[in-house]
């Protein structure tokens, strides 16, 4: 079965960073997009960055753009997310997520149990 198992969360303070990594298994990988989402406390799920089954492009939400970087290893079945100069804001569970298919629309058929991120002083 599928299964996505993240980790690499933890405590940052602002302007800091954090590298999320997701182990994914059970279908083959190196065909579908890969994404990121968050949902931080009281909202909704919000999607974060996405890429494409190849790597060879990469998609981000404007708040994350050129602070946030996506990354696969098809050979190992891995996905990342580098996460710099982290704000507050960026307080949420963080999730990998795979795609229904191989470009990046935020509709996802599976994802894991997530990873918490805190940015605080």
């Amino acid at each position: 079965q599928v299964q996505l198992v993240e980790s690499g969360g933890g405590l940052a303070q602002p302007g800091g960073s954090l590298r999320l990594s997701c182990a994914a298994s059970g279908f083959t990988f190196s065909t579908f997009a890969m994404s990121w989402a968050r949902q931080a406390p009281g909202k909704g799920f919000e999607w974060v960055a996405g890429i494409l089954p190849d790597g060879s492009n990469t998609y981000y939400a404007d708040s994350e753009k050129g602070r946030f970087t996506i990354s696969r290893d098809n050979a190992k079945n891995t996905v990342s997310l580098q996460m710099n100069s982290l704000k507050p804001e960026d307080t949420a569970l963080y999730f990998c997520a795979k795609e229904v298919g191989v470009i990046v629309s935020a509709t996802y058929d599976y994802w894991g149990q997530g990873t918490h991120v805190t940015v605080s002083s």
